[in-house]
């Protein structure tokens, strides 16, 4: 464990980490039964990894959150731990230290405290093995509520090893393996890829708290040449902050010849992230083939989809036009109106559907449909939402079983899975299909003081016409309507649509899940409410009538 994220390092060994989680499974084997949810309250490093491992290790239902912290709003920690029905908590003395009455009383009374770095190591002797089998759960998941409230996905033992091997069996992790990762671990990727899957395949990983990365995301790049990291990833939005972040003065001395896997998945990636990092850190030996598109979510335990290691990620150029009515069509060479879709593999161990959303049924090739699996690796459901579980993990297909519906939206090219988006995130203007994410990716880039990765588009309901908005965040900006003419004069040129509005907003002011994930079912609320920070809102007169083909011809001029 990197704990300055630079030069102080911890160790553990997995033979000490063996013990440390034998005694805190002993002393949890004291106080709850087999099968009963018990809260992980540790900031990320190695009290997190052991309090994990101990849980498992008396048979508990490991439940990861985030620890409570002085001055930030418990509330929602206390409804996670209602919702779980969590019995004890495992802390340790650095996270109580944190602790403000107001978030340890939310939490408390309903709690049995177990501080891990205070046992005995003795204890390790008093742990017996629990009954468990491959349907016994092992961790309730919350989902990161990026379109909704956040639901605890049930994950079984079966499910942890089953995607474990998959993911191993697909890019070739060993022993010879190295890693490092400084992703949260809290949710699917940082948890399941960062803490489970070296301890599955017996390889040493260095860890660095997330918060370490985002102040300075070097630091990522840096651990990687200094231990000769072979595998190491993160969504998108990581790949696009070091290549704007790292100024070339702090690549000299990178040597990221020895990464063979950076997996990029979590979030849409995006073709022109892969192109930046490719331009940035190509000179310190970074090669594209390393880049590991990927496609998974909670719900099917970490991964599902993935590229070929050491095979050049796989993009097509599809017609704009053509997309918006739910179909994959090449664009043409000359094309300005054109799309590059990233592929995120195939299928790792199980099956992918596309399927119309409405009707059930299978969209035939080239056609855009809901992203269906079937897997060992799907989850057993929702922890208490029978309905729900249902409706989300019940979905068949004639003779087919049961498959898990994700929301997301995608096609299947050549075997290739390319994700267009999710169904929440798709914008139904004047009758046309648009991606929340296209409207972000053009507004962002079309002015200077915008934050990359920190917008969202939505629609509203205005004279009986759903209109687009989108709300970014910048640091200042100095004339609103210069730089809202800009933005609206991009976001027309490109997709033939003006925006209703253009708001600029404070960092952090576009809200995000836990994982990073924009919330914009949030924002759009807070827009609706008058309740955002706005530096400034420029928003269309109420009379305005000019259709959006007109004004996209006029400023294309």
């Amino acid at each position: 464990m990197l704990v300055d994220g630079e030069q102080v390092e911890e160790h553990v060994t997995y033979g000490e980490l063996d013990g440390r989680a034998r005694s805190i499974a002993a002393r949890l084997q004291e106080l709850v039964r087999p099968g009963e949810p018990v809260l992980l309250l540790q900031a990320p490093g190695l009290d997190y990894v052991a309090a994990l491992f101990g849980c498992l290790f008396a048979g508990a239902v490991a439940v990861p959150a985030y620890p409570p912290r002085k001055n930030r709003a418990a509330a929602g920690l206390a409804a996670l731990a209602a919702d779980a029905g969590a019995a004890a908590a495992l802390v340790s003395r650095e996270v109580v230290a944190r602790l403000d009455d107001a978030a340890e009383a939310s939490v408390a009374p309903v709690l049995q405290w177990v501080v891990t770095d205070d046992g005995d190591p003795a204890s390790a002797d008093e742990w017996r093995e629990p009954p468990l089998d491959g349907l016994s759960l092992a961790l309730l998941q919350y989902t990161s509520g990026s379109t909704g409230s956040p639901r605890g996905v049930m994950l079984t033992h079966a499910n942890l090893l089953h995607n474990l091997t998959a993911f191993h069996d697909a890019h070739g992790s060993g022993r010879h393996t190295r890693g490092v990762s400084w992703l949260p671990p809290y949710h699917d990727m940082g948890l399941i890829g960062g803490l489970l899957s070296p301890v599955y395949g017996g390889f040493p990983m260095v860890l660095m708290s997330p918060f370490a990365f985002m102040e300075r995301p070097g630091r990522w790049l840096r651990a990687i040449t200094r231990y000769s990291a072979t595998l190491s990833g993160g969504p998108n939005f990581a790949y696009d902050l070091c290549a704007r972040k790292v100024v070339p003065e702090e690549r000299v001395g990178l040597d990221l010849r020895s990464w063979t896997v950076a997996v990029n998945g979590a979030e849409p990636i995006r073709a022109e992230t892969l192109e930046r990092f490719v331009a940035a850190f190509g000179p310190c030996g970074f090669r594209r083939k390393a880049f590991y598109p990927s496609y998974g979510l909670a719900e099917a335990t970490l991964v599902a989809t993935g590229g070929h290691p050491s095979a050049e990620p796989v993009t097509i150029r599809v017609d704009a036009a053509a997309l918006e009515r739910n179909e994959i069509v090449a664009a043409d060479p000359e094309s300005r109106s054109a799309r590059t879709l990233v592929g995120c593999g195939r299928p790792l161990a199980g099956r992918v559907a596309i399927v119309d959303p409405e009707s059930g049924q299978p969209c035939p090739s080239g056609r855009v449909g809901e992203i269906w699996l079937q897997s060992s690796s799907v989850a057993a459901g929702y922890w208490k939402r029978a309905e729900e579980t249902e409706r989300t993990f019940g979905a068949t297909l004639a003779g087919s079983g049961s498959f898990l519906r994700t929301g997301d939206l995608g096609a299947v090219s050549d075997g290739e899975l390319f994700v267009t988006g999710r169904i929440k995130d798709v914008l139904v203007v004047d009758g046309r299909n648009l991606y929340a994410g296209d409207i972000e990716l053009l507004a962002e880039v079309s002015v200077a003081g915008v934050r990359r990765g920190c917008s969202a588009a939505f629609a509203v309901e205005v004279g009986g016409r759903e209109r687009p908005v989108v709300v970014l965040e910048a640091e200042a900006v100095t004339d609103i309507a210069g730089t809202a003419y800009a933005v609206r004069r991009a976001v027309a040129k490109e997709l033939g649509v003006t925006l209703h509005s253009v708001v600029f907003v404070r960092p952090g002011g576009v809200q995000k899940t836990s994982s990073g994930k924009v919330r914009r079912p949030d924002c759009r609320a807070a827009y609706i409410d008058g309740l955002l920070d706005a530096l400034g809102i420029w928003q269309e007169p109420v009379d305005a009538a000019a259709p959006p083909a007109a004004e996209a011809a006029a400023d294309s001029t």
